[in-house]
């Protein structure tokens, strides 16, 4: 985004990316200077003309699943202004992770989360603009390691309309659903249906692991190059139902944007052939 948001489009585009995700503000910061009108309608305007998705993840500094008013208040407040700038951007969703309960217990941080989550929301019922949980490595005390506590939270925020889900590929090999296999991935995806529901999938996080099977540690590697290798991509890429569904490359970065070119080059040999209907 540096040089305004439109350049997000522009470099994404550059390398040859189809759907884009943006940090609607700097991600390391609590608050930021008003969205100016301009450079919202300027990056509407280019989302329209290149008929591309596009969609924003949540700052890092926010932890929904607080239970101490001093970080709970200013996650709330923050991705209370991170929804309204991602609607001025006309961005589909926010993908959201759902928080560190920092030893107050997953029961405690999964109803934290839901209430401040709620609380968003509630105040931004006139927008289209909906939160994407993330599924996590579960790293600390980190939730959203099981799908049952992605559930957990969309029951109690209890607005299905608003709220839908990110499979992040890494995050779930970390935290033991062995996508590597086809076995693997099948159960994984036929898990999260039941829990979930595929129907409300929103987007793909795209990433191998440089940690093995159960390790919960989060470190994104290259794809192919890392402990899930290519054969679930291959298979989510070739699924009929997920055709559509936004895929985010959240793989190691450089400067010259050669390493995302060259991740989209593999993940584009691996689509051909027959697309199959969905074995979830």
């Amino acid at each position: 985004m540096a040089g305004g948001y439109v350049k997000a489009w522009e470099r994404a585009t550059a390398v040859g990316c189809q759907a884009l995700q943006i940090f609607t503000k700097n991600n390391m910061r609590w608050k930021a200077p008003p969205l100016s009108r301009e450079s919202a309608r300027a990056f509407r305007r280019k989302t329209a003309e290149l008929k591309h998705p596009a969609c924003g993840h949540a700052g890092y500094l926010i932890n929904v699943a607080a239970t101490s008013a001093a970080i709970a208040e200013p996650s709330r407040a923050t991705l209370l202004d991170e929804m309204r700038r991602a609607e001025a951007l006309g961005l589909l969703f926010l993908v959201l992770h759902p928080g560190n309960h920092m030893g107050a217990g997953e029961k405690e941080g999964l109803a934290a989360a839901a209430a401040n989550i709620r609380w968003v929301l509630d105040r931004t019922r006139a927008s289209r603009v909906k939160i994407a949980l993330e599924n996590t490595a579960g790293q600390g005390t980190g939730l959203g390691f099981r799908f049952e506590h992605l559930a957990a939270i969309a029951e109690k925020v209890a607005l299905p309309s608003r709220v839908g889900y990110c499979f992040d590929t890494c995050h779930a090999f970390a935290a033991g659903y062995d996508i590597s296999r086809p076995r693997g991935l099948a159960a994984a995806l036929k898990d999260f249906d039941r829990l979930l529901g595929l129907d409300h999938l929103l987007a793909f996080h795209f990433n191998d692991s440089k940690c093995g099977l159960g390790s919960r540690v989060d470190r994104h590697e290259h794809i192919g190059k890392g402990h899930i290798g290519l054969d679930p991509f291959r298979e989510i890429l070739r699924t009929r139902a997920f055709q559509r569904v936004p895929k985010i490359l959240e793989t190691p970065k450089d400067a010259s944007g050669r390493a995302d070119a060259n991740n989209l080059k593999v993940l584009r040999s691996l689509r051909g052939g027959a697309a199959s209907a969905s074995k979830a």
